[in-house]
């Protein structure tokens, strides 16, 4: 990865953080946009379907749906030590052998990844500073569904997101957080081809799915 902002996601989400995310999603289980996006995925008919999920974390998502009729997974990640924390995980729950790690940036990567039935993004778009270019990469990905969260575009949203990058800032942290227009996220995803089905959610956080056209 050469981008400045690659880096500066590989030294935010370090081992510590990794360990610490696995210790909460095995004491408390999915985190509450995690939850609100699987819960919609459940009217889906996802037995035998493939999933991409970008920007995966400790793998979440493609643990919870390889019980629920996901035959393989491809988790992209740009953090290693997320990548790393992710395959344990697997490993432990047993089925490493149906998920692909792939360590970068999914805009840069995707020439070498196939399409895959269900694409997710949860809580990337805030950590990615090109929307365009991450959601038209992204949805290129997505045969059926593409599933995401991103943060509400309110005002208390963005003077929180502010506060944190300036305490980034403060400490020397590269990493930054957006804050992207929720219609213009829908809007890129209609001139995808994609249709939502479903909308959902919290005072801070907005979560989505959408399915292709033609394919229900």
């Amino acid at each position: 990865m050469s981008c400045c902002h690659c880096e500066a996601t590989e030294l935010h989400f370090g081992e510590d953080h990794a360990e610490e995310d696995v210790r909460r999603y095995r004491q408390s289980g999915p985190d509450k946009t995690t939850r609100i996006l699987l819960d919609g995925l459940k009217d889906q008919n996802l037995e035998g379907a493939t999933l991409l999920d970008v920007g995966g974390g400790i793998g979440v998502i493609p643990h919870e749906l390889l019980a629920r009729g996901v035959t393989a997974a491809t988790l992209v990640d740009a953090a290693s030590s997320y990548l790393a924390a992710a395959a344990a995980e697997a490993e432990r729950r047993g089925h490493r052998e149906r998920v692909q790690f792939v360590h970068g940036d999914l805009v840069q990567l995707a020439g070498q990844l196939h399409q895959a039935d269900l694409v997710t993004l949860d809580r990337v778009v805030c950590c990615y500073p090109d929307l365009e270019r991450l959601v038209a990469a992204s949805a290129a990905k997505a045969r059926k569904w593409y599933a995401l969260s991103y943060p509400r575009d309110r005002w208390y949203v963005r003077l929180g997101n502010a506060f944190e990058n300036w305490c980034r800032r403060r400490r020397a942290n590269q990493f930054r957080t957006y804050i992207h227009p929720e219609q213009r996220i829908h809007e890129l995803l209609l001139a995808a081809g994609l249709d939502r089905h479903f909308h959902r959610g919290t005072l801070t956080w907005r979560v989505a799915i959408y399915v292709r056209l033609g394919t229900v």
